[in-house]
């Protein structure tokens, strides 16, 4: 029996995916859930299983955009499995080798005194120019350089010392080619404001320290900084609840609840799946679901549906090294905090100068529907709470807060 494997629609609104790479080749036999291929959409890369088990015939190849339920392969589940782990291919034929004609070999060329010397209102032009004759090729009569070729000369930018300059090319990944689309979109369709602000992370520093063992031992996972940055997104948010808020065509929708998406580097390039909820979690529930995700963006196994939604996102370009930047919005949405690394640096603390660890914050927001009060008054939010964390995150209880 023949059986034909269609291609699944990994969600909604995704009507063609593309083969990223197959994972068996033609003529190999395959288990019932084995992955068989990687397949590309715009939201994320997904494996593709066996449907049965039999011999396998492919009939896209790697890089074909195929259409949800277009037959990619066929597998022949009445074939015995070989014995081994040989393919069940059939032999190929040894072919007698051609013997190829011998090629016309080419006449030398003609030289003269004249090849590769210039006429006087060449040598002119290539004096003032800073050229000599000899990094011209000449196309006069036996190579001569001429005037037209003088002119025409451009200097040379620098000779190569012999060390490589091959270039590679390759195809963007369907995933990277959204990515690319959406990012272009958000700057050109979005009215994009950057602002900025500092934060001294001395309270989350001495807080960490002292309770990070207790809450791993307790729950199994790190006491993180990605916690309090989105319980002070939370807070921000319904204060400002303008900055939860996307447009859709004429109207501003604005919403009474915080998806949080993280965006969160994958192997096949930036992932942001979604934090559900996030105003109903605790330090330990942000914790865990960011572990969670994180782990499956890591080894690919992120779901569209997990990254499909969110109200706001974070993006902490901070373990990467990034001082400061200005991140772009993930549209539809209308802001996205930029999270940098935490550097120790010299500050006035009630007019002493002190050492503390500092890290800048960036608030990219859509000005079409957010204005400079709510911007500014959302990144101070956030930094107050993130600089008092024990009373405005924590209620004063850092145990109870903590779960411990």
């Amino acid at each position: 029996m023949i059986l034909e494997m269609k291609v699944p629609s990994p969600g909604e609104s995704i009507t063609e995916v593309e083969i990223a790479e197959w994972l068996v080749a033609d003529g190999d036999y395959v288990e019932k859930d084995q992955a068989i291929a990687e397949v590309d959409s715009d939201k994320a890369t997904l494996e593709l299983p066996a449907e049965a088990s039999g011999i396998i015939t492919l009939k896209a190849e790697e890089g074909d955009a195929v259409a949800v339920g277009e037959v990619v392969c066929l597998i022949d589940t009445s074939a015995a499995k070989p014995e081994g782990d040989a393919p069940a291919k059939e032999a190929v034929k040894e072919e007698t080798p051609k013997q190829e004609a011998p090629k016309p070999v080419a006449a030398p060329e003609t030289k003269t005194y004249a090849t590769g010397s210039a006429s006087p209102a060449a040598k002119k032009i290539l004096a003032e120019k800073g050229m000599e004759a000899s990094e011209v090729a000449g196309t006069g009569k036996d190579g001569r350089v001429t005037k037209e070729d003088a002119v025409n000369a451009k200097p040379s930018m620098g000779t190569p010392t012999g060390g490589s300059r091959g270039e590679t090319r390759s195809k963007l990944s369907m995933l990277r080619r959204k990515v690319a689309e959406r990012l272009v979109s958000a700057k050109n369709e979005t009215a994009m404001l950057t602002t900025f602000n500092e934060v001294n992370m001395t309270p989350i520093f001495e807080l960490r320290n002292q309770y990070k063992e207790e809450f791993k031992a307790k729950h199994g996972v790190g006491l993180g900084f990605m916690s309090f940055f989105t319980l002070a997104t939370v807070r921000a948010l319904k204060e400002f609840p303008a900055v939860n808020s996307m447009i859709d065509g004429k109207e501003m929708i604005t919403y009474d609840f915080c998806d949080i998406s993280i965006a969160v580097s994958g192997p096949k390039g930036l992932m942001v799946p979604v934090i559900r909820n996030a105003e109903n979690l605790t330090f330990r529930g942000v914790e865990a679901e960011v572990k969670r995700l994180a782990l499956r963006a890591r080894d690919g196994q992120i779901t569209v549906d997990e990254m499909t939604g969110g109200t706001f996102t974070i993006s902490n370009g901070g373990v990467f090294g990034s001082m400061l930047s200005t991140p772009i919005i993930n549209p539809p949405q209308s802001g996205i905090l930029g999270m940098h690394n935490i550097i120790e640096r010299p500050i006035a603390v009630n007019g002493k100068v002190e050492i503390h660890p500092m890290m800048y914050l960036a608030l990219s927001y859509d000005h079409r529907i957010i204005d400079g009060r709510e911007s500014v008054g959302f990144l101070v939010a956030i930094k107050e709470a993130l600089e008092n964390p024990t009373e405005l995150l924590m209620n004063n209880d850092v145990k109870k807060a903590l779960e411990l």
